[in-house]
């Protein structure tokens, strides 16, 4: 059985197209009846994943191909969510690698093409997007091919099979010049002929491995890994063994418990279907009534190594404080929580969501929070608010390190920006003053410029909505975690300060008529203020105080321009994530199920006085 078994993973730089490939796959396959309603890009499961347009978290499903088994996870994109990649690649025997025709390979591309080969895979290379106007797909081969020496692939691995088509449209071929356009079977076939099937001795003793975790209110952890050997029916004895890495880059035994399982699952098409066996080769949800974590080895009792290699958990780069609204709105939004509950919340969280860390620092207020990056914490605190839940958090700050010699260390990111040729000046300019240091730079003669840059993880914070507005919409940026490497020295933030309501009640369009000169506003007439709020952002450097609950005051007599008004300008709306990037250190985001305000961390003016003396 093993040998008609494919374990394969998709991988690619974020919108390159990995989930609508998923989506043609099911179409080509059958999945579905042929009168069900499918949405698109259905491995999206999650609210968030469908509004933003990104793969948050990895998915696993099974397609059926002429006999063949086809296990396939959709992996995420996007920097933050990396980690994902990394123990996903654990599970499968190769990957497909999506690149996008017209943009070639990205900086996250680089990263998964790294994993892949290092743990000895040969890549199936999907070049997508070909119907595109102004695709270049030979071009894109090209650079992959150079990605691939650059990276130090192997005579074997570099000579890898090569699909194009269109994940949108539902076709792909071998040779996009002469090969008409008709269905996926050339991916089927290549994935069929060129990924082994997984290595499985269906005579040794049972054992597996657990890469990535979920969560039942009802069963509690949930661990799904590859079966590596022999087979397991549901109730027998284990052994679960707990490894961990030594100081040393060495691992070791931490510990060894009997259990048993209490439930197995596959997965046939999306769905999990619980099953009384399992056997090498396929790729399995595991339930057990003691407790799992990942790297967890599963063993027969009768095996005789039964201990594997810890996995590697990144490292969080970005903190930030989670801390109680103590607002003058608290619960009219939403749900006032107090400590113990967010720290509830947090910790069931952290159960599945390894890449974050929790810590109690004594205050009666606040939490810790780390993870990979602002839009890892981001998620985070979006589904927090959608809960019901009231909070507020601080301002991200990077988290730094010290080396043998005892120099500052900080996180560096690989960035990468394309952008028309006009812009090319202001937006190097800008990374210059965060502390960027070019390392290349690349005309494609339709007037597009790619550079290629390494940037303190600092100098990204807040810099992403301030590239859309140089760029008029028109750049991409994206980037990866490179390492850790000496402090690059101060980054200049944010340069114009706030203007901070001094009254609590609602605003009204006269004042906010005399307000707008001093700046950009972030609230309309009849908006709940409170004192400390932010209400908008001054057009100079320094804190403005003012009463934007300012009423007119009605008199005995006339004025011959009493009907001339001043339209008020629109607003300018915070999200979550541009509020996070634009509060400054003294600053908190209020996030409640209905608004995102921005206030001052001490709310009282006098207060704020004081402190600032100190």
């Amino acid at each position: 059985m093993s040998q008609r078994i494919r374990n394969i993973a998709i991988v690619a730089h974020i919108d390159h197209g990995k989930t609508t490939l998923i989506d043609s796959i099911f179409r080509a396959t059958r999945v579905f009846r042929d009168n069900q309603r499918i949405e698109e890009r259905v491995m999206d499961s999650y609210e968030l994943e469908r509004e933003r347009g990104i793969t948050i978290r990895a998915k696993h499903c099974t397609v059926e191909w002429q006999d063949y088994c086809i296990n396939i996870i959709d992996t995420p994109g996007h920097a933050d969510f990396s980690g994902e990649v990394e123990r996903i690649l654990s599970m499968v025997d190769s990957v497909l690698l999506l690149v996008d025709a017209n943009e070639g390979p990205m900086p996250q591309t680089r990263y998964v093409l790294m994993r892949a080969l290092r743990l000895g895979m040969r890549p199936v290379v999907v070049v997508n997007k070909v119907d595109r106007l102004g695709a270049d797909p030979h071009g894109a081969l090209d650079k992959t091919f150079d990605l691939f020496l650059e990276l130090g692939a192997t005579d074997e691995q570099a000579d890898f099979p090569v699909v194009f088509g269109s994940a949108l449209e539902g076709w792909m071929v071998r040779d996009p010049d002469r090969e008409p356009p008709e269905g996926m079977d050339p991916l089927f076939e290549t994935i069929v002929r060129e990924v082994p099937p997984p290595r499985a001795d269906l005579g040794a003793p049972f054992r597996m491995q657990i890469c990535t975790l979920a969560w039942s209110d009802y069963l509690g952890r949930i661990g799904c890994g590859r079966v590596l050997e022999g087979s397991h029916r549901r109730g027998e004895e284990l052994v679960r063994t707990v490894t961990a890495w030594t100081q040393g880059r060495e691992w070791t035994v931490v510990a060894t418990e009997p259990t048993r399982s209490a439930h197995l699952w596959v997965t046939r098409g999306l769905d999990r279907v619980e099953v009384e066996e399992v056997q090498a080769g396929d790729i399995v949800w595991v339930n057990l009534p003691t407790d799992l974590s990942l790297g967890d080895t599963l063993s027969a009792p009768e095996s005789a190594d039964p201990a594997l290699a810890p996995l590697e958990v990144e490292e969080p780069t970005v903190s930030m404080l989670f801390l109680v609204n103590s607002g003058p709105f608290a619960g009219r939004e939403g749900q006032a929580v107090t400590l113990r509950q967010i720290r509830d919340r947090l910790e069931r969280e952290a159960r599945v969501n390894v890449a974050l860390r929790v810590e109690d620092l004594g205050r009666p207020d606040s939490l810790k929070v780390s993870g990979r990056g602002e839009l890892h914490l981001a998620i985070l605190i979006e589904e927090m608010r959608r809960e019901g839940l009231e909070l507020c958090v601080s301002r991200p700050e990077v988290i730094t390190r010290r080396d043998e010699k005892g120099d500052l260390l900080e996180p560096l990111e690989e960035l990468s920006v394309e952008v028309p040729e006009e812009f090319q000046g202001l937006v190097i300019e800008k990374l210059a003053l965060r502390k960027a240091e070019i390392t290349g730079m690349h005309n494609d003669g339709r007037g597009m410029v790619r550079l290629q840059l390494t940037i303190p993880t600092r100098g990204l914070l807040g810099y992403r909505s301030e590239f859309l507005t140089d760029t008029r919409g028109l750049g991409l940026l994206s980037s990866r975690f490179l390492g850790y490497g000496l402090w690059r020295g101060e980054v200049t933030r944010r340069e114009r300060g706030s203007l901070v309501s001094l009254e609590t009640g609602v605003a009204t369009g006269y004042a906010l008529e005399n307000l707008q000169a001093r700046g950009t506003l972030f609230v309309s007439p009849l908006d709940p203020v409170y004192a400390g709020m932010v209400v908008g952002e001054h057009s100079r450097s320094g804190d403005l105080g003012c009463n934007p609950t300012k009423t007119k005051k009605l008199g005995n007599y006339r004025a011959e321009t009493k009907e001339v008004d001043v339209p008020l300008k629109v607003p300018r709306r915070l999200s979550l994530d541009q509020a996070l990037e634009w509060i400054a250190d003294d600053e908190l985001v209020e996030v409640t199920p209905q608004s995102v305000r921005v206030r001052k961390a001490i709310l009282d003016v006098e207060a704020r006085k004081k402190a600032t003396r100190l």
